[in-house]
């Protein structure tokens, strides 16, 4: 072998050494980006989980919400409605005298 070949063989050499290390950095990084993204994806169905049960507890309240207002009314209704009966027994009574 001479000379020439023997540069041309260290170059090499030195070529497959450094890919093989950018090859073990970028695998490197491949791994961390898959944790990071697997960890996003756990967070990410994580908050649709709460998302979706804040929703249910909205809906809940909104019925809840709905149904005291309705019961409020009632008493509403039903105050008057008290009202109305005593005034028509007093006009009773009165035509009765």
């Amino acid at each position: 072998m001479n000379a020439e070949e023997g540069t041309l063989l260290r170059t090499l050499e030195g070529r497959v050494n450094q890919l093989a290390l950018e090859y073990k950095a970028l695998k490197d990084r491949y791994a961390e980006q898959s944790r990071v993204l697997e960890e996003k994806e756990q967070t990410i169905g994580t908050l649709r989980s709460q998302i979706s049960r804040l929703q249910t507890d909205y809906a809940n309240l909104k019925t809840a919400k709905m149904l005291d207002i309705s019961s409020g009314e009632m008493k509403n209704a039903k105050a008057r409605v008290s009202r109305l009966v005593r005034e028509v027994d007093k006009c009773i009574a009165l035509l009765n005298v």
